[in-house]
């Protein structure tokens, strides 16, 4: 495969690492229209902590160069697109990074170049939504003039072992000449191989429905978490006790956040809706996890009145504001429930979070984020939360942390420690 030139349009989560991996075989330019996350990229860091600066450097030294001037990827044949796909305060797919990096790609792209979107999107969007605006912007003419090809991004925030190198990538193109382009390029880079997918809306379709049945799963071990609550059995000891099963799925409870499980269902259950379907599983799955923090919450006051702490006097410590262990991501983080919902009973929270950025996290929510526990000074509180299962916590004795009455409550097994219930080691 000879003369291939590729931008990567969007140098986040996806399209640094993705970049980088294309930059070992191929002439790369990354764009991005966040100067200030180009420029820390052009200088050796990548803030979101997934490509190591050793790596970084290697892709540069092979020739990778990042830029926010569109002039600068005029020159490429193959447009990678890797921008986010969020949704509304209604849970809307909100498609506008999509459509506004089309129109980059349509001032760009020439005869004969391929387009090849990542993001994940209802079955579709890319050939009902994004194509038609390359067109208008381009003036050309959608497989006579240029192509296209979906290949969804299977990234995994904070994972150094699944990474985009050996990972299994599934391959699509808008006709069987491309798809076959598509595969062959992804192939040539990657070890962990690829899926040639039939059409574009399989594979789009595909990558959907990995995320929904994570949330659906997730969903119903967290539903069984508020089963086990009110018979009063450790949710914990089921769980162990079940998983010795072949064929148990070991999934956890816990919050559901971040840019994928927590979103992407939402552009599954609009475009089925529009078609005249109500995905009343999926629906039902979205209101549990996205209540669970309020319902977290919930359980501490209620702990709190039993043990005759004064709820709006109590001082409470949250472990972990990212959506995920070990991660620095802190997008549709649903701590920001927990801390919400317990703001209305006590101003005394305290955020603690070694792996976010604290400066983020107060210009997006608000918030206060302590990085060093040496900064808690040897505080004491009612309630210690533990709503992440970052390793750093490990080490961390939270029974040294508690006042007399106090608590632990770890989200991530739905469990109280105290004299009646031994303090479980989160998994």
């Amino acid at each position: 495969m000879k003369d291939i030139k590729i931008a990567v349009l969007g140098l986040g989560y996806v399209g640094l690492p993705l970049a980088c991996l294309f930059a070992t075989r191929y002439e790369v330019v990354g764009f991005d229209i966040n100067a200030k996350r180009v420029d820390r990229i052009n200088g050796g860091n990548d803030d979101n902590d997934e490509v190591e600066p050793a790596l970084l450097g290697k892709a540069f030294a092979n020739g990778l160069r990042c830029t926010t001037d569109p002039d600068e990827i005029k020159h490429c044949n193959v447009y990678i697109v890797t921008v986010p796909t969020p949704v509304d305060a209604l849970h809307n797919p909100d498609l506008t990074p999509l459509i506004k990096a089309s129109e980059t790609v349509g001032k760009v792209i020439g005869k004969g170049d391929c387009v090849i979107y990542e993001s994940t999107v209802y079955p579709g969007t890319t050939e009902e939504d994004c194509i038609p605006v390359i067109e208008r912007v381009s003036g050309l003419k959608f497989n006579e003039d240029f192509f296209a090809g979906y290949s969804p991004e299977r990234i995994n925030p904070g994972d150094k072992v699944n990474t985009v190198a050996n990972i299994t990538k599934v391959t699509s193109g808008s006709t069987p000449e491309t798809a076959e382009f598509v595969d062959r390029l992804y192939s040539s880079v990657l070890t962990g191989g690829t899926y040639l997918a039939p059409s574009i809306q399989v594979a789009e379709a595909a990558k959907i429905l990995e995320n929904s049945q994570r949330d659906i799963n997730i969903a119903f071990i967290n539903e069984a978490a508020q089963i086990f609550h009110v018979l009063d059995i450790d949710t914990n000891e089921v769980l162990k006790a079940a998983g010795t099963k072949w064929n148990f799925l070991n999934f956890r409870p816990g919050l559901v956040g971040g840019h994928c499980i927590g979103v992407d269902p939402y552009y599954l259950i609009q475009r089925s809706m529009l078609k005249g379907f109500r995905p009343r599983l999926m629906i039902e799955a979205r209101r549990i996890n996205d209540t669970l923090g309020y319902y977290a919450a919930e359980r501490v006051t209620d702990e709190m009145i039993r043990r005759r702490i004064t709820i709006h006097r109590g001082k409470v410590l949250i472990m972990g504001f990212a959506f995920k262990k070990d991660c620095r991501d802190i997008r549709n983080t649903k701590v920001v429930d927990v801390y919400d919902a317990l703001s209305s009973y006590t101003p005394h929270i305290t955020v603690f979070d070694p792996c976010v950025d604290a400066d983020e996290v107060k210009r997006v929510h608000g918030i206060d984020v302590v990085s060093d526990i040496a900064q808690l000074d040897g505080q004491k509180f009612d309630a210690v939360i533990q709503c992440v299962n970052h390793s750093a916590f490990n080490a961390i004795d939270t029974d040294s942390m508690l006042t007399d009455a106090g608590f632990a409550f770890y989200i991530d097994n739905q469990d109280i420690a105290d004299e009646r219930k031994p303090k479980v080691k989160a998994m």
